[in-house]
């Protein structure tokens, strides 16, 4: 509240390093990029971050000051951040020593500290910005980042829209916490992950405090904001944070907004996280909540840690989907976008899974409505190609294969292993990976471990063949 200091304490995680591709004296450039084959510019080589600090001033322009806490992993002369450059930055400093700098290539933010880095050195940069934020373009013409709306922004970032608003590592693989301190006009409301600390108003401006302590890849990072009405509460303990905006509806064509019938529909987020938990292992993170804008034009709702973002009021599926990624995504996460099955396969599965338990069809229901599908129909093209483990480009990333076919591909596992193998490896495969990242190869292994099978055929024809399966 107004007049309360507030203090952060950052505790820098110490990760291990890798072998050092250079020894002695020798300092290279950092990588543009951390190796995505769709996305080769995310991500960047030669340090590893463990928490943002960033405070944020969104009054139609966006400003900026982020502090990034790092830890060098190779001999450094210069390293990269990402960051759009619709948003021009004034100001780097690197260990308190002001740094040159360059924007390249429309994301690369390229710093050449005052002093050079040694491996294993830990560093701050800060980086002072400010632009007029535009969303981020995908190759399936679908949009993400800083987006902009009547009385805010929808803030969301998969696959590449973090740097529309950050400078960051936006890397899958370079998970780390996260502070926000965001400062909209009074009377709007900022939504971010974690827990919320608290908020000042002043000079007809608030700012919004709010601390994810759990590490979070980037593009699940968000600060949504706008004219929002709120729940904040502790429903069996775990805190919650729902908002929905006053003008939120189901469809386009509804009257009016109908923000009851949203937080109606956010209502059953404690049942749904008591259910994924008891089937796949303890819920990961320390509050949960959902946030729920009137931003049509976005199209699709995202996972973000803690809050999923809905563009619309969301119907019941969509509400478990987005919960059950904070398992298959938010905690376990791909080490690369072509896996990014594993995230969606895993999600819609768990509609179908969650139906079941509740009164609803059982899964093999589902899956036998999808095989009844007809390779040469119209439906049959857009569900049995591409293959979801062998996608061709990233403007495939979204696509039915990797939603449908990916649960499909679980389903008829279910039924080749049994059920109790089936959940025990579901469970072993949150478990042993909480904070790490997979690719479908692992899970394959996995596979054949808890099964005592050989699935190899199995999987090839599901995962890495076009085409309708015909036996496994």
């Amino acid at each position: 509240m107004r007049g309360k200091s507030w203090t952060v304490a950052v505790v820098l995680v110490v990760l291990a390093l890798p072998a050092p591709a250079f020894a002695g004296g020798h300092y290279v450039a950092g990588a543009p990029g951390s190796g995505d084959p769709f996305f080769p510019l995310a991500g960047n080589g030669g340090y590893e971050v463990s928490h943002y600090s960033l405070a944020i001033t969104y009054q139609h322009e966006l400003s900026g000051h982020v502090a990034v806490f790092a830890r060098a992993t190779e001999n450094l002369s210069r390293f990269d951040l990402d960051l759009r450059d619709f948003l021009k930055v004034s100001r780097v400093t690197v260990g308190g020593r002001r740094a040159a700098f360059s924007q390249k290539h429309g994301q690369e933010l390229v710093i050449r500290p005052a002093d050079r880095l040694d491996r294993g050195e830990r560093f701050v940069v800060v980086v002072d910005y400010a632009g007029m934020p535009e969303a981020v373009v995908d190759p399936d013409d679908a949009i993400e980042g800083w987006v902009p709306t009547d009385d805010g922004a929808f803030v969301v970032g998969e696959p590449q829209g973090s740097p529309g608003w950050f400078p960051v590592n936006d890397s899958l693989k370079d998970k780390a916490t996260y502070d926000f301190a965001i400062t909209v006009p009074a009377g709007k409301t900022v939504m971010a992950n974690g827990i919320l600390l608290g908020r000042e108003t002043a000079h007809g401006m608030t700012t919004w405090r709010w601390r994810a302590d759990d590490p979070m890849v980037s593009y699940l990072v968000t600060a949504t904001n706008g004219t929002f009405e709120t729940r904040f509460d502790r429903p069996g303990g775990l805190l919650r944070y729902d908002a929905v905006a006053p003008e939120a509806r189901e469809r386009e064509d509804d009257p009016a907004g109908n923000p009851a019938l949203g937080f109606r529909r956010l209502d059953p987020e404690p049942e749904i996280i008591r259910f994924f938990s008891g089937l796949y292992g303890d819920y990961p993170f320390e509050s949960v909540g959902g946030i729920i804008d009137w931003a049509p034009f976005v199209g699709y709702a995202l996972e973000t840690q803690t809050k999923p973002n809905y563009e619309r009021i969301p119907d019941a599926a969509t509400v478990v989907h987005e919960l059950s990624h904070q398992w298959w995504g938010d905690q376990v996460t791909i080490a690369t976008w072509p896996n990014i099955w594993l995230n969606e396969g895993f999600a819609t599965f768990s509609e179908w899974i969650y139906d079941e338990r509740h009164g609803g069809p059982p899964a093999q229901e589902r899956f036998d409505e999808d095989y009844a599908t007809p390779e040469d129909s119209e439906d049959g093209q857009d569900l049995w190609f591409p293959a979801p483990a062998a996608l061709p480009g990233p403007a495939d990333l979204f696509g039915t294969p990797v939603y449908d076919r990916g649960a499909m591909t679980l389903q008829a596992l279910r039924v080749k292993v049994g059920d109790r193998t089936f959940f025990r490896l579901l469970r072993t495969w949150f478990r042993d990976n909480r904070n790490r990242n997979v690719t479908t190869a692992d899970f394959i292994r996995l596979a054949e471990r808890e099964s005592g099978q050989n699935l190899r055929a199995f999987f090839r024809v599901w995962l890495f063949e076009e085409g309708k399966p015909q036996s496994w």
